[in-house]
């Protein structure tokens, strides 16, 4: 049931943030037709007010949005196969702007490689695009399960993993990649947590400001912002939480910056059967 939400989300930053938000979920959580399973979402770079998202199994297809949530194209990745999709990304490329999407799922940890598919971001949602890049990539310290791919404003590439089957912790891609190759991650650093983390706490999707400033990561319940910089050097320390709950996602998935102070949150609609969720928070910044 769509359900309006105008209830206040109080945010509290370390001290070292000079800042005081408040998050506003607005507007209503609507439904996503034909994305049962929608996973990752990312903003496009290429046309204001487009979004892209997927499903975590079935056709490689990734869906077009606009900023209502409706869903207005689906458009079939050539050369591409689904074992689980969990991630999408919008970063810099060799043509320009490209679209990152994350086969990295990995639930039982015995996958023996994950890939990253690479295609320049379509301006036109009709006709075909290109045949994807195609980069392969390994752990350093055995198969992990990771729903996070996150694209900084340079290009590079990191995961982090959901926390399920291992603590979760932050990998690198080397800076160079070569498409067709298999590299080996660099293992940057982990949580604090010393085990694997509660179900309320397993990360399902990440994003990065287009400033490079910050990284959020969320979970089904909470979304956790983090300084870019002391997360890549492997420092887990959290300037804000913001609890998700009272948004009601039968499952939630995806998070990602908007322009301005926006952020947009996509999930799966439950069972496999029902419309995958989005919505929109505004977070207006206070000078303390």
């Amino acid at each position: 049931m769509i359900q309006i939400l105008t209830f206040l989300l109080a945010v509290t930053l370390g001290s070292q943030a000079g800042t005081a938000p408040q998050c506003e979920v607005a507007g209503p959580l609507v439904k996503l037709p034909g994305l049962q399973e929608a996973s990752g979402v990312a903003v496009s770079r290429r046309v204001p007010g487009r979004l892209w998202t997927h499903n975590d199994s079935g056709q490689p297809e990734i869906f077009a949005l606009d900023t209502s949530g409706t869903v207005t194209a689906k458009i079939r990745v050539p050369g591409a196969a689904v074992e689980d999709w969990e991630a999408i990304g919008v970063g810099p490329c060799p043509a320009g702007t490209c679209l990152f999407v994350a086969d990295i799922g990995d639930n039982d940890a015995k996958r023996k490689r994950i890939t990253i598919y690479r295609l320049p971001e379509p301006d036109r949602i009709s006709g075909t695009v290109a045949t994807p890049d195609i980069f392969h990539a390994t752990y350093p310290d055995g198969p992990r399960n990771a729903e996070v791919l996150l694209v900084a404003p340079d290009g590079r590439l990191s995961i982090v993993t959901k926390g399920d089957t291992a603590p979760a912790a932050v990998y690198r891609f080397p800076q160079d990649l070569r498409a067709g190759s298999t590299v080996k991650l660099e293992r940057v650093g982990q949580s604090r947590e010393a085990g694997k983390s509660s179900k309320d706490d397993r990360i399902t999707d990440g994003t990065v400001s287009a400033d490079g400033e910050w990284v959020v990561l969320r979970s089904n319940g909470s979304l956790v912002f983090y300084r870019s910089a002391e997360l890549m050097a492997g420092t887990w320390r959290e300037a804000r939480r913001v609890d998700l709950t009272q948004l009601a996602e039968p499952q939630g998935e995806g998070v990602t910056f908007g322009t301005g102070h926006t952020l947009y949150v996509a999930g799966e609609g439950g069972d496999k059967v029902q419309p995958g969720t989005f919505a929109r928070l505004t977070c207006t910044p206070n000078r303390e």
